[in-house]
């Protein structure tokens, strides 16, 4: 098990390529959790560190310090960081606790401050005291896998965000359907055929798409 490391301010704010004055400023608005005290001396972790370059990437992207207090606040009180940014509990897939370490294994270090704030983005990530909480099983594992083979993490998370919006047509589309001849309880009942109808859409696509493959 590799020692647990720990940083001075000087040290951390160096690491983390910000200034002292920024890091106790982020301290002052609540952003990173109090620091371990040894007399005077305050010693920060990786925890802290990663905290900090989730923070710039998200500065990065257009988020303001007043919604990353938020986020930062609701993940040190151990929300569910999916309700928070909207997402809300799944009610069939199953989420995966992963240690930082677990998660730069099955990523193979690909898991830069901006792909996490990606992943933050979609819901697919959040934490829960020391864990990183991820929201599905199914998904950890298929994008995992595609970047084991050789596709770039940020284009996974691309491809994500652009079948996000087309998974939420679908929803739409179904929920439209069913509510136009039916009741609102009977959505629980039929939504497996919806899940049924777009695996079997995908897969002929997925066969059209590979036959004119062929064909080129």
């Amino acid at each position: 098990m590799a020692e647990k490391r720990e940083y001075r301010m000087e040290e951390l704010a160096e690491l983390a390529g910000i200034t002292v004055r920024t890091l106790r400023f982020y301290r002052e608005r609540k952003l990173l959790a109090p620091p371990r005290r040894e007399g005077r001396i305050a010693w920060y972790d990786d925890h802290h560190l990663a905290r900090l370059r989730t923070i710039a990437a998200l500065l990065e992207r257009g988020h303001t310090l007043n919604g990353i207090a938020e986020l930062a606040e609701a993940l040190d009180q151990g929300r569910d960081v999916a309700d928070l940014i909207g997402v809300g509990a799944p009610t069939e897939e199953e989420p995966v606790r992963l240690t930082p370490e677990e998660l730069a294994a099955r990523f193979e270090g690909d898991v830069t401050p901006e792909n996490l704030a990606a992943a933050m983005d979609l819901g697919y990530l959040g934490t829960d005291g020391d864990e990183i909480v991820h929201i599905s099983r199914r998904l950890l594992d298929v994008s995992s896998t595609l970047v084991r083979e050789g596709i770039p993490l940020a284009e996974v998370l691309s491809a994500a965000a652009r079948v996000r919006e087309h998974a939420d047509a679908l929803a739409t589309l179904f929920t439209d359907l069913i509510l136009r001849h039916a009741t609102e309880s009977d959505l629980p009942r039929l939504r497996p055929l919806a899940r049924s109808v777009v695996e079997a859409e995908l897969s002929l696509a997925l066969d059209r798409r590979l036959r004119k493959q062929g064909d080129g």
